[in-house]
């Protein structure tokens, strides 16, 4: 049996080809959202990115967990085009980067799962389903402890003069931008938590300064506090996590969980790996 596995953020989508429980062939693709993109914008991104990269071989069955994929129509949005292009006779699933995150880190075990990438998410996991999910409310009204919400407070803090002068000067030399074109790339560009979680990098080169830790740690308090310790048991079971930010600051997150009192189970760069074994099972 041939499976074709894809674990899809707002930035990224991870792809992982099987044959018989073993992983062939690896690929990355730009994030496929269809909160923000039309069906021909995710038609124009497999067909462009994808399907060179598969070289002919074709899945029998389709699992596809993305961000953005939280609603009926949204998640027929994707389908669609998925089976059109990648999967006309097999099965195609599509699911929520929430249940594929649960799968991967928790399987068949009850736990709570927490996603901290571009944006951020979490969930109550019962072992087969969700049981509870937290809204994350997106990265303007919520998206704790999120890349685009600590690219949001650090472009706050640089330039309403809360870091030290250097940073500020560091920064804008580094991106080649202006405060107006930082407005524009916010206000006036597409995908705007793309820009902002892209500026993680410079967050994690600058992570010594007091100002930088004091920002990061804030949004894992925030997160932990709005989102894991409203649900029931928060504290009795554990607490995985997967995603880019939760991977490059885990020191960080494992410092919050024990000052906020929750136990950490996992944590992972990518549940994708998660994924391949709980479908090859």
């Amino acid at each position: 049996m041939t499976y074709l596995l894809a674990d899809s953020g707002s930035t990224k989508t991870d792809w992982c080809l099987t044959e018989n429980g073993i992983p062939v062939l690896k690929a990355q693709t730009t994030g496929i959202n269809p909160v923000y993109q039309t069906e021909e914008e995710i038609k124009l991104c497999i067909s462009h990115e994808l399907l060179p990269k598969l070289e002919r071989r074709m899945p029998q069955a389709l699992h596809f967990y993305g961000a953005g994929c939280a609603t009926p129509a949204l998640t027929e949005k994707v389908r669609g085009v998925l089976r059109r292009l990648l999967c006309p006779d097999g099965q195609v699933e599509v699911c929520s980067d929430m249940v594929g995150a649960a799968r991967s880190l928790s399987g068949h075990r009850p736990g709570i799962v927490c996603i901290l990438g571009t944006g951020s998410n979490s969930c109550l996991w019962d072992g087969e389903r969700m049981e509870q999910n937290v809204s994350p409310l997106g990265f303007i009204l919520g998206d704790e402890g999120s890349g685009a919400y600590l690219g949001k407070h650090l472009i706050g803090d640089l330039l309403k003069g809360q870091t030290p002068p250097y940073l500020r000067e560091t920064f804008l030399a580094r991106y080649q931008l202006t405060p107006g074109d930082i407005i524009d790339r916010v206000y006036r560009q597409p995908f705007p938590n793309r820009f902002l979680a892209s500026l993680s990098p410079f967050i994690a080169e600058h992570i010594d300064e007091p100002c930088m830790r004091h920002m990061v740690s804030n949004g894992f308090h925030a997160f932990i506090t709005r989102n894991v310790l409203l649900y029931p048991h928060c504290k009795e079971y554990p607490v995985s996590f997967t995603g880019s930010i939760a991977w490059h600051y885990r020191e960080l997150l494992a410092e919050a969980a024990r000052e906020t009192g929750i136990h950490i189970g996992t944590i992972t760069a990518s549940p994708l790996k998660g994924l391949v074994e709980y479908h090859c099972e």
